[in-house]
């Protein structure tokens, strides 16, 4: 048996820290909460300019643990990585998760590529037992769509 030499084995620590008491983390209950929260925090430089992924990790209680900003692409798209969403919930502990990516062109409508992906991380968020609760398309100016609201979550 071959010896290791475990001075060169990488250490990997998982770790989450909030900044925030639980009790004054904001609450999501419908797709306009999330929304406004969405829209509220998110860089007004880029929404009209490029697309951009973001997810909201909730608790169980649905108060937001954190944000995340996945991915910023093109004007029309942006790519995601699975295992970065499955790595910032369990980072996090999150029991839920909402998805949201903004269309700078203000179409609320879904693409067939986002109900696509959609299904996919739903797949992936219950493998780890993470509420997939919602995906939000943001608009550049007060509009939005909730793929909950559609039934299509």
């Amino acid at each position: 048996m071959d010896s290791f030499n475990i001075t060169k084995v990488s250490e990997i620590s998982l770790s989450y820290r909030s900044k925030v008491a639980a009790k004054d983390r904001p609450k999501i209950t419908s797709s306009k909460d999330a929304y406004q929260l969405l829209h509220a925090t998110w860089d007004k430089e880029r929404i009209e300019l490029q697309e951009q992924f973001v997810i909201l990790l909730l608790s169980q209680s649905n108060r937001v643990l954190g944000k995340v900003l996945l991915s910023s692409g093109t004007t029309s798209g942006t790519t995601i990585d699975l295992k970065f969403i499955i790595v910032a919930a369990a980072k996090a502990n999150a029991q839920g998760l909402i998805l949201s990516h903004n269309h700078p062109s203000g179409n609320t409508n879904p693409s067939r590529a986002d109900r696509d992906l959609t299904d996919k991380i739903r797949a992936a968020c219950q493998i780890i037992s993470v509420t997939l609760l919602d995906h939000v398309i943001v608009t550049p100016h007060d509009g939005y769509s909730s793929f909950a609201d559609e039934g299509w979550i």
